[in-house]
């Protein structure tokens, strides 16, 4: 598999679907995800540099900052009107930044406060939502809501740019897509989770152990999770891996895809499937060198690639439907479902036929759903049997088009 180098796209900004100012506009929230996502620059490209509300800064990786707040955690309210000064800045004008905010959990109950107080606007970052959790962190009780900052997708890098053998392999973490060596960043951006994220939060006492999991998540990645089985190959209790997988998804390195299971006329399966939240991330620990078309792997890395990108999309858009997959006990098989709207069957053949339409097939008669997607490396978008048959670039294009799922948007 050839593997184009990046040309244009590395001299520009990449806009991202996210708009920070939009959402800050309406309430306060929580931007997660993972270390290297680009939270940061983020934040800085479209709210520090336009500056066209007042902003206050903290960042926790500050040492100065982060054993200031740690000493008393009103010392935000001092900073905020000390970064103020006499402005006449209207309260729900005033944004105040908190990144990493899973630093001092317990700043959360001063931010609920200053909320209530002032109805100042805080954008809260963090690469790790269990240690708000574990700590009973105060998560603001609905003032705020939740977000997730997701790779790079489609539409962000552009069909001008967009090389799919290259995205396959190396993923879409920005400081990847931009690298003219993205195979060693993502074996640094590997240790560097373990080592950094893991035992850096103590989130894992056995980081050997977890090593070792790690690499069975990468081979387990897109199939259904079988705790047990897990447990036997790499040595560990079938309860340390349901542990393990509860850090890699509130560290959002990945994420559960939950099974459809309404079906009546066959009866569904009903274990979930796991992904890694990046491409590259997943061949990264799968040490993958080359990526061949015809290939499992290459199916299955497509797979992911539609998933992922079909999640941004109803996470960006606020979409009110979970994603899932459905999988009878007779192995009939949909790759995954949006609410109960849209069912979408995910091949990597140059040729739709009938036989990839089996699974659509079996599910359409739950009488459930109301549109069948096809989506696959066939240069020619048909219509069989009701089912929309599309080229994968075909499909993003038209997902990010909103002419794929076109209900409602939440408010």
């Amino acid at each position: 598999m050839q593997v184009k180098k990046v040309k244009s796209i590395a001299a520009k900004n990449i806009p991202r679907v996210l708009k920070l100012a939009d959402l800050l506009k309406k309430k306060s929230f929580f931007l997660f995800g993972p270390r290297g996502i680009g939270k940061s620059y983020l934040i800085r490209q479209e709210l520090l540099s336009a500056r066209t509300e007042a902003v206050v800064y903290l960042d926790l990786l500050d040492d100065r900052i982060l054993s200031r707040l740690s000493i008393s955690t009103a010392n935000v309210e001092n900073i905020v009107k000390g970064a103020l000064g006499r402005s006449k800045t209207p309260p729900n004008k005033v944004w105040v930044v908190i990144d990493e905010i899973q630093k001092i959990p317990s700043l959360l109950d001063e931010v609920h406060r200053l909320i209530e107080l002032y109805d100042w606007r805080f954008l809260l970052t963090g690469s790790s939502a269990r240690k708000l959790k574990r700590a009973g962190a105060n998560l603001l009780a609905g003032r705020a809501r939740s977000m997730q900052l997701n790779p790079l997708c489609y539409c962000e890098i552009g069909a001008e740019d967009f090389d799919i053998e290259r995205h396959l392999l190396y993923g879409a973490l920005p400081f990847v897509y931009l690298s003219k060596e993205p195979e060693q960043e993502l074996l640094a951006y590997r240790n560097l989770y373990i080592r950094e994220e893991i035992k850096a939060e103590a989130l894992c006492r056995d980081i050997p152990k977890f090593s070792r999991f790690m690499e069975g998540v990468a081979i387990c990645s897109g199939g259904i999770i079988n705790f047990e089985k897990i447990g036997r190959d790499y040595g560990i209790s079938a309860n340390t891996v349901r542990e393990y997988y509860a850090i890699l998804e509130e560290t959002f390195i990945g994420f559960m895809l939950e099974p459809w299971r309404r079906s009546r006329s066959r009866k569904a399966i009903s274990k979930s499937k796991f992904y890694l939240f990046d491409l590259g991330v997943f061949h990264s620990f799968l040490e993958t060198k080359t990526l061949h078309k015809h290939t499992d792997l290459y199916g299955r890395s497509i797979e992911h690639w539609i998933i992922q990108e079909v999640k941004a999309y109803v996470e960006y858009k606020q979409i009110p439907l979970k994603i899932g997959y459905w999988k009878s006990v007779n192995r009939q098989e949909v790759d995954l479902t949006i609410g109960e709207e849209i069912a979408i069957e995910i091949k990597s053949t140059e040729k739709a036929a009938a036989k990839h339409l089996r699974g659509i097939k079996a599910l359409r008669e739950e009488n459930v759903f109301k549109h069948f997607y096809l989506v696959s490396f066939d240069p020619i978008n048909t219509v069989q049997e009701d089912v929309h048959c599309l080229h994968c670039i075909e499909f993003l294009k038209r997902l990010w088009n909103d002419q794929i799922i076109t209900i409602d948007r939440r408010e």
